[in-house]
């Protein structure tokens, strides 16, 4: 993948934010340090190839930038966190849920085997796709279609990751997530929402920890 030494240095610059605002979340995520690999493959990425051209100048700032039809491409720290807390293994088979233009399913694709993501509605997903390919993610698989039902002829998962907000868990995550799998997903509590943790037992129990405030948009289902 050929980059710019300018696009170099803004990613190194964007890492280097991330890690320090990691360190200044410490108390609420529960760690000061982010994972290396995490890192390293933020390093990597070019974001600017996943933001529509008018916000390509913003690509490496610390900031949610808008993607189109009223979705966002989330803010690098809250990709690295996510990432993060998947702990993420070379052979995991890794679900995500809302594709949008492609940008953390490429931050994935850096680090595991085998990525699925489904996004909901067409355009978007359309669009990802051309981008991913674009910048060398050839070997991920995209749909379009429900997310909150998963991707069940791939199933089980060791990994799920959402990014977007459901009202309540779905069921069919759960149920897609391998025992001793984990998931991470902004959810509705009542305060507003709260990234969760949730890990499943080899016994099929689900445990789930809250961590930082978040604002996502909702999860959008066909239910």
């Amino acid at each position: 993948m050929v980059t710019s030494e300018k696009e170099n240095a803004l990613r190194q610059a964007m890492v280097t934010i991330i890690a320090a605002h990691a360190s200044l979340c410490a108390e609420e995520i529960g760690k000061d340090r982010l994972n290396e690999r995490v890192l390293a493959a933020m390093a990597r990425v070019p974001r600017h190839q996943f933001v529509p051209a008018i916000v390509q100048e913003l690509a490496y700032q610390d900031m949610p930038l808008p993607i189109g039809c009223g979705k966002t491409i989330s803010q690098p720290f809250m990709v690295a966190l996510m990432t993060d807390l998947l702990e993420l293994e070379e052979d995991d088979r890794v679900l995500e849920v809302g594709t949008g233009l492609g940008y953390q399913a490429a931050v994935l694709a850096e680090l595991c085997d085998e990525v699925f993501s489904v996004e909901i509605i067409s355009e978007l997903a359309a669009e990802a796709e051309r981008r991913l390919r674009a910048a060398g993610y050839a070997k991920m698989e995209l749909r379009v279609g429900d997310g909150s039902r998963g991707w069940p002829e791939h199933a089980p998962y060791d990994k799920i990751i959402v990014t977007a907000a459901p009202e309540q868990i779905p069921s069919a995550l759960l149920d897609q997530l391998k025992p001793g799998g984990r998931m991470v997903i902004p959810a509705v509590v009542e305060d507003g929402q709260r990234l969760l943790v949730i890990e499943k037992g080899e016994d099929g129990r689900v445990r789930t920890k809250e961590l930082i405030s978040v604002l996502f948009s909702v999860l959008i289902s066909s239910h």
